[in-house]
């Protein structure tokens, strides 16, 4: 049986996982919060709610009306999406094969704050380990993030990078460093070259010699997850065609994360859209 998974829980992803589930396909919804919805006490520009309703409440009613129709429901970090003869979306824990796959995380509304950081995207500065590592090898680079996802992108720069040494920021890593993998607490002030990435300097007056920073604070978001397959990316939003199908078969994308009114109203709408294009995808 063909499959898709989802990796989302909020109005978009819920609503490709009625219509998918309502045509007999095998649907995965991999979700590990409610996202920025989940923070807005009082929704009332919705249609079909005679009383406002906390955005906590709606993305729970989606979760128990997709589950009731069929949906499995996975709360897992995803980390990354890959293809090799088959998509796979991976998680901190599993790896999960696809048939379809999509990204419906909403959209991220923050960056660090970080002087240089927008001067060397490109020359030096990236948002994609599996993208970008060919061009850092034998060098040394490190990863801005304290989490899972800043292990997941240190650990695939290892095989090819001289070095590895995740940048906290003046944060406590959340979880395990291995051993091969170095770690720097200190609070960064900025960063430096002249027309490429030279190293980091940090607020204590002590500075990192590196070629390469890669960005991957806290959990990987839709646009970090769509870079790993090569998808299209304008003004940091995925790009798809009518059918919200991108550049990569198989990947979908619906939602704030495809740019445009970031309304529930426009989630749902190519979340349901997405749903009954991957229907006919997959019966093709």
């Amino acid at each position: 049986m063909s499959n898709v998974i989802i990796i989302g829980n909020g109005p978009a992803g819920i609503s490709t996982a009625l219509y998918t589930t309502r045509a007999g396909i095998d649907t995965t919804i991999i979700g590990k919060d409610s996202g920025s919805l989940g923070k807005a006490s009082e929704i009332e520009n919705y249609y079909g709610f005679e009383q406002p309703i906390s955005g906590k409440d709606l993305i729970q009613n989606g979760i128990v009306q997709a589950k009731r129709l069929g949906a499995k429901m996975l709360t897992e970090e995803v980390v990354g999406i890959s293809y090799n003869d088959k998509l796979a979306v991976l998680t901190k824990e599993n790896e999960y094969l696809a048939d379809s796959i999509v990204i419906a995380t909403g959209s991220s509304r923050t960056t660090p704050s970080i002087k240089g950081l927008k001067e060397f995207e490109g020359h030096g500065v990236s948002y994609c380990a599996v993208c970008d590592a060919f061009f850092y090898r034998g060098k040394d680079v490190a990863v801005l993030g304290n989490g899972e996802y800043a292990i997941h992108e240190a650990l695939d720069l290892l095989p090819t990078s001289n070095s590895v040494t995740i940048v906290t920021n003046g944060k406590e890593p959340t979880t395990f460093i291995p051993d091969l993998i170095k770690l720097n607490t200190n609070k960064i002030e900025s960063l430096s070259g002249d027309e490429v990435l030279e190293g980091i300097n940090f607020i204590d007056g002590s500075s990192l010699s590196i070629s390469g920073l890669f960005i991957a604070i806290g959990v990987a978001g839709s646009v970090d997850l769509a870079k790993k397959l090569g998808a299209r990316i304008e003004n940091n939003k995925i790009v798809t065609d009518e059918t919200m199908a991108t550049n990569i078969p198989g990947l979908y994308a619906a939602g704030d994360c495809t740019g445009g009114l970031l309304q529930i109203s426009k989630a749902v709408y190519e979340g349901a859209l997405a749903g009954t294009e991957i229907i006919k995808y997959l019966r093709n």
